[in-house]
């Protein structure tokens, strides 16, 4: 049986993780990457069970009464996110490896019940090239991009509590990175 290894990548809103993490799956889609479920709504293009698990307030603290998060917080003061614990623990039970797409909360959360996770934190190259990045987008009015900003500072100041620290200069060269970390072979 090959050695499972929990790897969890966080950094600031508008960062690039998901497109990281796209990026990373398109050339391993064999990689478990856990869906995280939310109670925010879908953005356009964004489908159930494929981007997150989309649910109301009331089932995602059902989930949490029952203890089957292994991670959550309410992020920006807003919503919900988390991540389901019985798919990543099949996973390694499995010794295969799994990728979790977190933020900064939840990725102590699962440092604190599994120590033995590699916190990998996803910077960008500057902070200008972050409110670019995050105004850009244009998936958030003014004050929610305001919020959001406040959060990511937070976020940038955490980034020595995590074991490595990519920056995001290029997506290929930061997938490049961290699909190294993990101990996958480079697709040719």
């Amino acid at each position: 049986m090959s050695v499972s290894k929990l790897f969890v990548l966080a950094g600031p809103t508008a960062v690039g993780k998901g497109t990281v993490v796209s990026e990373l799956r398109r050339r391993h889609p064999e990689l478990f990457v856990s869906i995280s479920a939310t109670t925010r709504q879908p953005r356009p293009g964004e489908v159930d069970g494929v981007h997150y698990h989309f649910v109301s307030r009331e089932k995602f603290e059902e989930l949490i009464e029952r203890g089957q998060m292994l991670e959550y917080a309410l992020v920006h003061g807003a919503n919900y996110y988390g991540t389901p614990r019985g798919p990543v623990q099949q996973c390694l039970d499995a010794g295969h490896s799994a990728l979790l797409e977190i933020d900064l909360a939840g990725a102590r959360q699962v440092k604190a019940a599994m120590p033995q996770a590699e916190l990998v934190f996803l910077a960008p190259p500057s902070w200008q090239e972050l409110v670019d990045r995050l105004v850009g987008r244009g998936t958030e009015d003014e004050s929610e991009r305001e919020r959001r900003l406040a959060t990511a500072k937070v976020e940038l100041a955490a980034q020595d509590e995590f074991d490595v620290v990519i920056v995001n200069d290029t997506v290929a060269r930061a997938t490049d990175e961290l699909e190294a970390l993990m101990g996958l072979k480079p697709v040719e």
